[in-house]
């Protein structure tokens, strides 16, 4: 039996909306161990006709695989699990609604970040299930890091280095002639981290604070 996948992107708008929806969404949620429809009806408390029609919806979306058949007397009993443990809607899945770096063109911009990123989801996710059909993987690095600045002019020093060692890197490495060469994207953006989240902590110390004054 092969592995769960550990996250799929869902690219077709029919998919994304199996997802969505509030039932379906409990069902692949249920489906992260493999059970039975009969055992998936008593979990979720939902009639076995009403799951079978969420299932066979989320089966046919690619959501939902069967993985084993087991004979109950007279009966044939299918086990089921979702073909992923987390999932990613991919921006095409909104077809023209979709975004595209081009269309925001302000490099400095929150749009600008959000559409190259959703560029990277479809670039990458299509790429990787290519690989994955052809038992292959795809070459990928990831820098993932968090830096807090004491000023915005020290930011602004940090951003303009950054981009001349890119581009020095790029310039050094870059080879347009290599016949076997192949094209890689590079993209490093820089974004603010859970400000909103700090703020409520510190609202929350700051009441903590008042109620044992008060006490």
């Amino acid at each position: 039996m092969a592995a769960t996948s550990s996250l799929e992107v869902i690219h077709g708008h029919d998919a994304a909306s199996a997802a969505l929806q509030r039932t379906r969404r409990l069902v692949l949620g249920a489906l992260d161990a493999p059970d039975s429809a009969a055992g998936l009806a008593r979990r979720l408390g939902i009639s076995r006709q009403r799951l079978n029609y969420h299932l066979r919806a989320l089966e046919r979306r690619g959501l939902v695989e069967c993985i084993e058949e087991r004979r109950k007397g007279n009966c044939t009993e299918r086990i089921l699990r979702a073909t992923a443990r987390a999932f990613v809607i991919s921006p095409d899945a909104l077809g023209a609604l979709n975004t595209t770096a081009e269309a925001a063109a302000d490099r400095l911009s929150a749009a600008y970040v959000i559409a190259v990123s959703a560029r990277t989801i479809r670039e990458v996710s299509t790429l990787d299930t290519r690989a994955r059909q052809a038992g292959k993987r795809i070459a990928t690095l990831t820098i993932d890091s968090e830096i807090r600045f004491a000023t915005a002019e020290s930011r602004a020093a940090f951003a303009s280095e950054l981009n001349q060692c890119v581009a020095a890197l790029v310039a050094k490495y870059h080879d347009d002639t290599a016949p076997s060469g192949r094209r890689f994207r590079v993209v490093a953006h820089a974004h603010p981290v859970g400000e909103a989240n700090e703020g409520r902590a510190d609202e929350g110390k700051a009441d903590e604070g008042k109620k044992g004054a008060e006490r």
